[in-house]
């Protein structure tokens, strides 16, 4: 797919699930390397990752297109168009684009926390998982207030 057919995507989209037209550019962005599109707000033009199409197909870029196209209309027509407003949250819900798009089952995936520290509290049982060391002489369990102890990540008490 190149950036004409996928232009003619983005305007059916828009007619089909939005009812109104889309007037301005979209194409694919090769700097994408964490998002699967992008709305520009200056330009009003639509950006998204190919790999999103090559890896997940043709279905995960439908739900790319529609969630951009939600900021697009919103951001258009002067209603709240950021992710936390009530207007784009009802407008996702009714053309069923997804909040967040899928994963890459690729080099850009998150494999998991980088480094992670364990701490058990000694009276009340809680667990804490932190990315760094906590002096545990300074700091207590939130919750009884007991003392704290750092454990080892594959061990298990």
């Amino acid at each position: 797919m190149d950036d004409l057919e996928l232009q003619r995507l983005v305007e059916e989209i828009s007619l089909a699930e939005f009812g109104k037209p889309f007037r301005h550019k979209a194409y694919f962005n090769s700097r994408l390397k964490t998002t699967g599109g992008r709305y520009m707000l200056n330009t009003h033009h639509v950006e998204i990752n190919r790999k999103y199409l090559e890896q997940l197909g043709h279905q995960e870029l439908c739900g790319i297109i529609r969630h951009e196209l939600c900021h697009y209309h919103l951001h258009i027509e002067g209603k709240g168009y950021k992710h936390r407003d009530q207007d784009f949250k009802i407008l996702m819900k009714a053309v069923g684009a997804p909040r967040f798009c899928s994963p890459l089952p690729g080099d850009y995936q998150r494999k998991g926390k980088k480094r992670d520290i364990i701490y058990f509290c000694k009276s009340c049982g809680q667990r804490y998982h932190r990315r760094r060391n906590i002096n545990t002489q300074k700091y207590v369990c939130g919750k009884c207030r007991g003392r704290l102890v750092k454990i080892n990540g594959n061990e298990t008490i």
